[in-house]
């Protein structure tokens, strides 16, 4: 038994679960925050055996999409923060682990 532990935009979260459900597969959803861009993401956590890891991977590989976003920035100088010229970030996208399960437990 392996459990898939992704990271998901909040944007495609919805589309993953429904791919997920509609191709029989469970899932428990936890919202989360980034730490870089403190934006809202998705922890997903599907249990599935091994031979089945690939199948729920290429699901959100399929649901999930990176996109561009303008971020402002500020620069400290000593009496206080001045906007600077805003960059361009990737996010999006999904952050997959897996991981051994060893033990399972239904009551």
């Amino acid at each position: 038994m392996k459990l898939v532990l992704s990271i998901v935009n909040h944007d495609d979260a919805g589309d993953v679960i429904k791919a997920l459900a509609k191709n029989g597969f469970s899932s428990t959803r936890l919202a989360t925050t980034g730490g870089f861009l403190m934006a809202g993401n998705v922890t997903l956590l599907v249990g599935v055996e091994e031979h089945l890891v690939e199948q729920v991977i290429g699901l959100i590989k399929e649901y999930c999409h990176s996109r561009k976003q303008i971020m402002p920035t500020n620069s400290e100088i000593s009496y206080g923060y001045f906007p600077s010229a805003p960059i361009e970030v990737t996010v999006g996208g999904a952050t997959i682990f897996v991981l051994d399960v060893e033990q399972v437990e239904r009551f």
